[in-house]
């Protein structure tokens, strides 16, 4: 409970990203926030996210980690012919050869990403789980499976945390590089750079979303 209030602690947020320079964009601006917030670099791939997330759940986190939402966050592939970096992919689920996992609340952040990155363009839909980096022929076999985007570390950071436990989990993720567009390595092409700039401006989007949880609109 809030000392001297007698109101139970606002849950916290968990967002967690894999890669340093994720990390670096993500931590500016953390005030405003509904509840406390951990950004969690997990480390790469899906191994390491599930180890990272499990850990943190399980206590090494302030408040009641068993109502911790979770929102997992950084650079993806996007799949579909005509998406470009710097765009905003938000999944309505993660996917991956473990299984599915629903994402909460997905209208509203789509809605919140609008209006802090109006010049993006926002997709919807699934978001897919790989244990390397997908290229070519096999990004064009994962879209035709109906996914929109993947990333390495998304479908294990949902998985495990829901597994820990009943909560809201999220996924959204910048593309980074696209079928048209492919980057060789993040932070020296234009992709990258753009991408890293769209990733510093969505907090607020995840406070929002974290908020309407603590505080459901009537």
């Amino acid at each position: 409970m809030t000392a001297g209030t007698g109101t139970p602690a606002p849950a916290p947020l968990l967002i967690a990203c894999a890669l340093g320079i994720e990390r670096l964009a993500l931590r500016g601006g953390l005030g405003g926030a509904a509840g406390p917030v951990t950004v969690l670099r997990t480390g790469m791939g899906p191994q390491a996210a599930e180890r990272a997330v499990t850990r943190a759940l399980g206590g090494v986190l302030p408040g009641p980690g068993g109502e911790t939402a979770v929102i997992a966050t950084g650079f993806c592939a996007g799949l579909a012919p005509g998406m470009h970096p710097g765009d905003l992919v938000v999944a309505d689920e993660t996917r991956d050869p473990a299984g599915r996992t629903e994402c909460a609340g997905v209208e509203l952040l789509a809605k919140e990403l609008a209006r802090v990155a109006p010049r993006r363009v926002i997709h919807t839909g699934p978001l897919v789980g790989s244990d390397h980096v997908v290229r070519g022929a096999e990004r064009g076999a994962l879209h035709a499976a109906g996914a929109l985007a993947v990333d390495m570390e998304s479908a294990a950071t949902l998985r495990s945390a829901v597994r820990a436990g009943a909560r809201p989990v999220a996924a959204v993720r910048v593309v980074v590089d696209a079928p048209e567009h492919e980057l060789v390595r993040i932070g020296t092409l234009r992709g990258g750079i753009s991408a890293f700039r769209v990733l510093r401006t969505v907090l607020p989007a995840f406070f929002e979303w974290h908020r309407s949880l603590l505080l459901p609109r009537r």
